[in-house]
């Protein structure tokens, strides 16, 4: 089992989303969070006083999924998070040991 972690721009949630539904992903969970990479930022002008916004909103997908379906879900969320400009995010893959569900006990790819 791998946990797959995208980091994307908020308004490509709903795509992202609805994509993994159709590759048959059941459930995900969904973060709101801050950050910055190469786009370092930006700067606003509020009321005539310039300000750095060092940390950008963005949204942490985290979902868990066999091996044999990592490849399929990387390019699910690369094909609808893309906007082709700076700040799309990344992707992380990372091993799972094992998944427990705590309602029934099940592990393994059972409790996925």
């Amino acid at each position: 089992m791998k946990k797959i972690e995208a980091i994307i721009k908020p308004f490509k949630l709903d795509a992202v989303k609805e994509g993994l539904m159709e590759l048959g992903i059941k459930g995900l969970t969904v973060s709101e969070v801050k950050g910055y990479g190469r786009q370092k930022g930006h700067t606003e002008i509020y009321r005539g006083a310039e300000y750095v916004v060092d940390f950008l909103p963005k949204v942490k997908i985290e979902v868990v999924v066999e091996d044999e379906m990592v490849d399929s879900v990387v390019e699910k969320i690369i094909e609808t998070a893309k906007t082709g400009k700076i700040g799309d995010g990344k992707i992380f893959i990372i091993p799972i040991e094992d998944a427990i569900r705590i309602r029934t006990s099940e592990r393994g790819k059972d409790a996925i």
